[in-house]
Formats: C-alpha cells, structure tokens, sequence
C-alpha cells in the first residue's frame, strides 16, 4: 500500500462510527479505573471494549486505503497487544517471583491504554490520521 490516502468525500458515517468506537473503548478505561479491575482488564475483558474490536472489524471495511483506516488499525491493535501483554504479566504473577513486578507492569499497561484511547480520539476529533505505533 503507498503512503497516498484514497479521497473519499462520505466519511462522515464512518467516522462517526468511529467516535462510537473509541467512546466505548473509553467506557472500559473509565470502568477499570472506577471499578474493581484493573484498566487493562476492563479494557480487553469489559463489554464495552469487546462490542468495540468487533465494530472495528465489521467496520474496518468501508475505510480501507482513507485516513479513517489508521483509526480503526490503531483501536485494532491496542486491543490486541494489550491482551498479549495481560497474557504475559499473567504469566508473572503464577510464577510468584514476579508478582510486584507484574502489578506495577499491568498499571503501566492501564496507563498506556488511556493513552492510546485519548491520543486516537483527539486525533479523530482533528480529522488527522493516527500512527500504527
């Protein structure tokens, strides 16, 4: 794929969705920090974020080759990731040595999570396309 973006004129609809999308993956930030899971946790294992990835995979679609697909990739990518590093710091904490270690990483994990949701909304709400980092 070249660096080019496809013009589309309609994206409204799908940028819309994708308001919808981040606002429910900012639902699972603010369930993990207000409830008894951590924000990783509420993050890939809470309702909120779960509808999300599977609205960014039915939806992922109708933005391919537009600015909008970089949103989709990055909200896409988030959840996966931080379920792969949950799996890991999981992995910590059975093995008993790295249990304080796997705290302060899964806090981290939350942190870098709300960053990622507020980095990419704000990006949305600027109509700017977001990185794949």
């Amino acid at each position: 794929m070249s660096n080019e973006l496809i013009p589309h004129t309609n994206l409204e609809g799908a940028r819309a969705w994708c308001h919808v999308i981040y606002g429910l993956h900012a639902l699972a930030v603010v369930v993990g920090v207000v409830g008894a899971a951590t924000i990783a946790g509420a993050f890939v294992f809470g309702v909120p974020s779960l509808v999300a990835v599977v609205l960014n995979y039915l939806k992922r679609g109708e933005v391919a080759g537009t600015w909008l697909d970089s949103h989709y990739r990055w909200q896409i990518r988030t959840f996966w990731f931080t379920l792969l590093w949950l799996l890991v710091y999981g992995l910590l904490i059975i093995t008993l040595i790295g249990i304080p270690i796997a705290w302060v990483l899964i806090v981290l994990l939350g942190l870098w999570v709300a960053y990622r949701v507020i980095r990419g909304w704000l990006a949305l709400a600027g109509q700017r396309p977001i990185g794949t980092s």
